[in-house]
């Protein structure tokens, strides 16, 4: 039987705190909650997933710089790097798979500074503003755009 194609979900900086972290924007569900989520949606559409979490955005270049070899495709809530890193943004612009960028808030509804990406230019596509919802719908996004 053939190995099964992964779809990575890379995770940045303060996102091992939801649940804790102003629930009233990211919601009660912990990173842990929507990685059962994820798994189970990669699950059914025929992917495995390794999905990650740091704090430093080193790691997060090299686990993109890992993903070249293995991934299928990939979501990424790069959290606050998602405003300020054109290092995580030259990462991505390496592999040649579906890239879906992920937030739980509509980041458009809040302060100015969200507004600007340096993911969006690498991405394939964007989810924001579904909460949790918003990593099934960019694995759902992914599972479409790869062959498996």
């Amino acid at each position: 039987m053939a190995e099964r194609r992964s779809i990575w979900v890379l995770n940045g900086p303060n996102l091992n705190l939801l649940g804790e972290r102003e629930p009233g924007i990211y919601g009660g569900d912990s990173l842990a909650d929507i990685e059962v989520r994820c798994r189970e949606t990669a699950d059914k559409a025929g992917f495995d997933m390794v999905f990650r979490q740091t704090n430093h955005e080193g790691e997060l270049v090299g686990w993109i710089q890992e993903a070249r070899a293995d991934a299928a495709g990939v979501a990424i809530n790069a959290g606050a790097y998602t405003h300020t890193s054109v290092a995580v943004h030259d990462a991505l612009r390496l592999l040649d798979v579906p890239i879906v960028e992920v937030h739980l808030s509509n980041v458009f509804a809040r302060e100015e500074f969200r507004h600007k990406s340096f993911i969006s230019a690498a991405a394939t596509g964007v989810v924001c503003g579904f909460g949790p919802m918003s990593y099934v719908l960019a694995i759902d996004a992914l599972a479409a755009r790869v062959e498996l």
